[in-house]
This record gives C-alpha cells, structure tokens and sequence, in this order.
C-alpha cells in the first residue's frame, strides 16, 4: 500500500466499525468526564415537546459560542440525564422527585 494512504476497512470483518467512534473520534475534548472512553454507547429515541427541544439547541450553541468545552449535543444530553439521575437517587433530599410527582 502507498505510504500515506489509509487501508480500506474491511466491512466484513469481526470487529465492524463503530459509527459513534467515527463520527465523535477518540479524543475527549469535553470537560465532562461522565463516561469512559471506550465506553459503549447506543442511540436512543424519546419524545420530547417541541419547547424543550428549541430550548437545548439554544443552550448547546450559547455554550458553544461561549467557548464550553463541549463536543456535541449527545456530550449534553448524557451529561443533563447523569445529573438528572444523581439528584433522583437522592431520594427524598431530590430537587426533580416532586416535580415528577
């Protein structure tokens, strides 16, 4: 093979490409260190109100253009559902268990 040139991936092989590796890369350039590198990761789908929605895209890009160290939307909502997760674990000292209620 030239030098230079990556080889061709094999689509076949037993290790099939991840497409969350390719399309996010291996460097972490986030500060939230919630998962592991290698962590394995799977898309998920919910619904959400519209309003919800405009109000995440519209805080993503206000961090970004502030210079957050944030490197996509997925590092976001994984970052808000941890935190979401930890206060609920807390039991009855939560702040989001009685809005749920």
């Amino acid at each position: 093979m030239p030098s230079g040139k990556k080889p061709f991936p094999d689509f076949f092989e037993d290790t099939p490409i991840d497409p969350v590796h390719v399309a996010t890369g291996s460097r972490r350039r986030s500060g939230y260190k919630g998962s592991a590198a290698g962590a394995e990761k799977k898309k998920v789908g919910f619904y959400l109100p519209v309003e919800t929605i405009d109000r995440f895209n519209r805080t993503f890009h206000q961090l970004k253009l502030a210079g957050a160290a944030i490197e996509n939307k997925s590092a976001l909502v994984e970052l808000a559902i941890a935190y979401a997760l930890d206060d609920l674990e807390r039991g009855e000292k939560s702040r989001l268990l009685p809005r749920l209620q």
